[in-house]
């Protein structure tokens, strides 16, 4: 009996707590309501916190509000809001609340208050009444109401279950911060980030390896930045994690405060966004990618700071990443990089192209070989082994302006020696030595390479002071038989030198511009003439005594103007013995110089020309007639004749006469030649000017004067001379045509005399 009391009391405590708790938030549904109004439906008035409508037409309002409701029906008074009630709803329409069979309410809710008087329109189809949404429960973020409204005839409790009875309650955002206080945290966020981006574009930008180059060839300001910077910076992966968690946190941040500022979420992605991207990434970093340096090095101190902040996280990160990556270097240029900077850079690293072209071949000269600057064979100055060191030899050695002169024998791909100029400082050309004595006295080194050598290596052989010309090699395997090394070409330390600096180094002594395009330079522009040095012995040419014989029998029989009546004997072979009468031609019909053309058409010539030996051609007239002369041939008598002018009353004009052939005073005969002659072998030929003519003249008539008196002046002398010297002769037997060319019936050869 004892044991049921305490069970009866304990079942009544239950029950009661039950209908305080149910009571604190429901209360059942009576029947007591007013009849007489038909509520359709509600909208949201307007509400003093957050409140809005969603797009099914849900009412959308904030916990602890307090919101106005319009109501629309028929028949409304003032008392119609005491018909008014709400309860608990859920979307699946499973409620303890409402009897879903016959759609009425069961219990209302007591979370939210309804005023008892609404304002109704004039009409009665409309009113407003003031409702107070109670704060939610701690474990609830949203619920949802629907509304229940009292029948026309009052005896239950109609729900409206529709979106446009339904309100939802949502929990009521609280801001982070006051808002004065939002004010100045977000732009502040907004730098931080800024600085943050920057920086993390800046500092890493900024390698090792620049570093140190800022340091040693900056200005004075860069390298104080560089100086600044270089600490920080060796941290490398630390550095980097401590200001990408720094940017994130800080981005973080500013996102929350944006939001609660908002409160709305799309709105709040679209201003974080657009003021992240413009304000914290796209401004900072255009400003640090020019002025990186700079930028770092005035934020050193907030770089630590953020550094010992995020300690704990970004130096494990960072030493993980060393370990796993390695040890930052930095940026490392190759060779063909430094090569392809220094071209994209040109327009504006202040280089002027002579400047860069020696950057580039001092870069490039080791991937080249020999064979890429070497001269080839053909084009190459050598000598024969068995030359002779007479004049002309030591002249065309050196004409060609070379140093050292390769050897062959035989053919010009077999060079056996190699001969310095400096070895012919005792040789002398009236000894005509042959080169195999000088070779074999000094026995320089040959140098032999191969044509694959690089200029690298071939620059360290040449630096030695073995040799500055090499000889080129190469493998030559296409015939039948064994490989074999064939030479092709030469290579001197000045084509290296040449390939380093890019450009060319021309002399005296290149052909061609380069070995390349074989573009030739000018042969004339410093040739040098050393005749002079050629003694009259040398320049005398040697001719049998027969041949001279013939030569003075020729001129005294057949050759007027040297008959024995105008030159005497003696006074012609004094003539024949001058220096420079005789004289010969070496025919290079390979490319034929000027001193082949013995007669030139339109020039002035004052000497006459004997044919000694070998063969000249003449090109005479207006049609350019051609024609091939020999031995004893002879042109150019009429320059040896000399002009009277005659200034007789009678003959007013002036007229050549081939009387006296002695020196007349007063302007010089200018003899123009209306032909061309040209060698086309090796020539040897009798060479007298007009002013040896008349020596002879002066000679071969002195010893015919009658009594010379010694008072006569040279000036009384050149205006009255002796009158045997004026006794005319005859004309010259044959007839010069035009040219003053005579060609003997007949050739007299040494041979006849």
């Amino acid at each position: 009996m004892k044991g049921w009391i305490t069970t009866r009391w304990c079942v009544l405590a239950l029950l009661l707590l039950l209908g305080v708790a149910g009571g604190g938030r429901a209360e059942t549904a009576t029947n007591d309501c007013i009849s007489g109004s038909h509520v359709h439906g509600m909208r949201l008035e307007r509400s003093d916190k957050p409140a809005s409508t969603t797009d099914d037409g849900v009412i959308k309002v904030t916990e602890g509000s307090t919101v106005q409701l319009r109501f629309y029906g028929v028949q409304f008074n003032s008392l119609t809001g005491t018909g008014i009630r709400f309860t608990e709803f859920m979307e699946n329409g499973v409620s303890d609340n409402v009897d879903t069979a016959n759609g009425t309410c069961v219990d209302f809710t007591k979370d939210i208050s309804i005023g008892d008087l609404m304002e109704v329109s004039g009409a009665g189809t409309t009113g407003v009444v003031s409702i107070h949404i109670k704060p939610l429960r701690k474990n609830e973020l949203e619920k949802e109401y629907a509304l229940c409204t009292c029948s026309v005839d009052g005896s239950r409790w109609v729900l409206i279950g529709e979106s446009h009875g339904r309100i939802l309650v949502v929990e009521e955002k609280h801001s982070l911060l006051p808002l004065w206080m939002l004010i100045i945290s977000i732009p502040c966020l907004f730098v931080l980030s800024a600085i943050f981006s920057g920086l993390n574009l800046g500092l890493m930008a900024l390698d090792p390896m620049g570093l140190r180059i800022v340091k040693k060839c900056g200005t004075d300001e860069e390298k104080k930045y560089a100086e600044e910077i270089e600490p920080i910076r060796k941290t490398g992966n630390y550095l980097l994690c401590s200001l990408l968690l720094g940017n994130v946190l800080v981005n973080t941040t500013l996102t929350l405060l944006i939001d609660s500022v908002i409160g709305s979420g799309v709105g709040t992605v679209v201003a974080s966004t657009i003021g992240i991207v413009v304000l914290g990434e796209i401004l900072p970093q255009a400003i640090c990618s020019r002025h990186g340096l700079a930028v770092g090095a005035k934020t050193i101190p907030l770089t630590r700071f953020v550094m010992f902040l995020t300690f704990p996280v970004s130096y494990p990160v960072g030493k993980l990443l060393d370990f796993l990556l390695g040890q930052e270097i930095g940026t490392v240029y190759t060779r063909e990089k430094i090569v392809a900077m220094l071209k994209v850079n040109a327009p504006y690293n202040g280089l002027v192209k002579e400047e860069m072209n020696m950057m580039i071949g001092a870069l490039e000269f080791r991937t080249k070989t020999v064979e890429d600057v070497m001269t080839a064979l053909p084009d190459c100055f050598m000598i024969s082994v068995d030359a002779l060191l007479d004049f002309e030899t030591i002249s065309k050695i050196l004409e060609s302006g070379y140093t050292r002169i390769p050897v062959f024998e035989g053919e010009r791909t077999n060079i056996v020696n190699i001969l310095y100029v400096k070895d012919l400082a005792f040789a002398d050309s009236d000894d005509k030595a042959p080169l195999k004595t000088i070779i074999n006295t000094f026995e320089h080194t040959l140098q032999f390479v191969l044509h694959d050598t690089k200029l690298d290596a071939m620059l360290e052989e040449f630096k030695k002071g073995k040799s500055h010309l090499a000889v080129v090699q190469k493998v030559n395997n296409e015939r039948e038989g064994d490989p074999f090394y064939e030479m092709v070409g030469l290579v001197t330390l000045e084509d290296i030198i040449e390939e380093i600096i890019k450009s060319e180094i021309l002399d005296e002594s290149d052909l061609y511009t380069d070995n390349s395009n074989k573009k030739r330079v000018n042969l004339n522009r410093h040739k040098r003439d050393i005749s002079a040095f050629k003694q009259d012995s040398d320049s005398q040419v040697n001719i049998s005594p027969q041949l001279m014989l013939a030569t003075q029998w020729f001129l005294a029989n057949a050759v007027s103007l040297f008959s024995p009546s105008q030159i005497t004997e003696k006074v012609l072979v004094k003539i024949l013995q001058y220096p420079q009468v005789i004289q010969e031609i070496k025919f290079d019909g390979k490319d034929p110089p000027p001193r082949h053309v013995i007669y030139q058409r339109g020039k002035p010539a004052d000497y006459f020309i004997l044919i000694l030996q070998g063969q000249v051609e003449v090109e005479i007239g207006k049609e350019n007639k051609k024609f091939v002369t020999g031995p004893f041939s002879y042109y150019g008598e009429m320059a040896l004749n000399v002009s009277v002018e005659s200034h007789s009353p009678d003959t007013p004009e002036s007229s050549s006469v081939y009387g006296s052939k002695t020196p007349i005073p007063g302007p010089p005969f200018q003899y123009t030649t209306d032909f061309c002659m040209r060698a086309l072998t090796d020539l040897q030929f009798v060479k007298i000017s007009r002013a040896q003519y008349q020596k002879g003249l002066l000679a071969s008539r002195m010893p015919s004067r009658a009594s010379p008196s010694p008072a006569v002046t040279p000036s009384a002398t050149a205006s009255c001379p002796p009158q045997s010297l004026l006794q005319p002769t005859p004309p010259p037997t044959t007839t010069p045509l035009d040219v003053s060319i005579n060609i003997p019936n007949s050739s007299v050869h040494p041979e006849e005399i």
